[in-house]
């Protein structure tokens, strides 16, 4: 019985258009479940599997007013990689960002057509074999209790704790990072950018939803009855989805 991360969930007013973007940046295959529903993955993929954490895009008209608590990290090989795609992806539509990173930093800020965050990080060995996505990235008060809760709760392996950042991975060493930074900025509104959950097998979703409350998750009134997941909150208050069915 476990908890896998099995994608990152962006809102966007057009999910056609993000999903091309995000697909054309990744090499990855897309595919829609429902109206107003874009499915990204590896193409080949068999779903779920922690060698990948993939992207739904859905359909949300809440404008975006501040920067997002949680993006993507994008790997490179070799400098000449990092600019290239760079490139690539100003000419996909991306924009340079601004998220007080300064002008000295190695890695290159970039803005998504719907203006979420992401970085396209310099080579670094420990992403080697991460695939597209280096790390799925949180803004966090306290990186270390964060890295204890979702470390808990994923049964992830916890990699580093400093004062100002933590990370973990898959126990089974595949698939990209979960990292949390420290950021002065307190949360205000929910998080347009959150993770999803799926408990496995299925039918335990209430077990886990048991064991996330021990661990300090809460409740979070959306509007999901009837859906088929439920939302939940970690101990900082960031959003996130337990899938499963209806009647779990």
């Amino acid at each position: 019985m476990s908890l896998e991360l099995v994608q990152v969930n962006m809102k966007a007013h057009d999910p056609e258009g993000l999903g091309r973007f995000w697909a054309e940046a990744l090499g990855w295959g897309v595919s829609s479940e429902a109206p107003g529903v874009i499915n990204l993955e590896p193409v080949g993929f068999d779903w779920p599997d922690p060698t990948a954490v993939c992207i739904d895009i859905i359909a949300g008209q809440e404008p975006k007013t501040v920067k997002n608590r949680v993006h993507l990290d994008l790997a490179t090989t070799s400098a000449a990689h990092q600019e290239e795609l760079v490139t690539r992806l100003r000419e996909l539509g991306a924009t340079p960002a601004d998220v007080g990173q300064g002008d000295d930093v190695p890695w290159t800020v970039l803005a998504d057509p719907e203006g979420n965050e992401f970085c396209v990080l310099e080579p670094r060995e420990v992403y080697r074999d991460t695939g597209p996505i280096a790390a799925v990235v949180v803004d966090s008060a306290d990186p270390g209790a964060m890295a204890r809760f979702w470390g808990e709760a994923l049964e992830w392996t916890v990699h580093e704790v400093a004062d100002d950042h933590a990370s973990l991975r898959s126990a089974k060493g595949v698939g990209p990072y979960l990292e949390f930074v420290r950021a002065p900025e307190a949360k205000t509104v929910w998080n347009r950018v959150h993770l999803d959950l799926l408990p496995r097998p299925t039918g335990e979703r209430t077990a886990q939803l048991e064991r996330l409350a021990e661990l300090g998750a809460t409740e979070v009134g959306l509007g999901d009855a009837g859906v088929s997941w439920v939302v939940r909150a970690d101990p900082e208050g960031n959003e996130f989805c337990v899938l499963g069915r209806a009647t779990d």
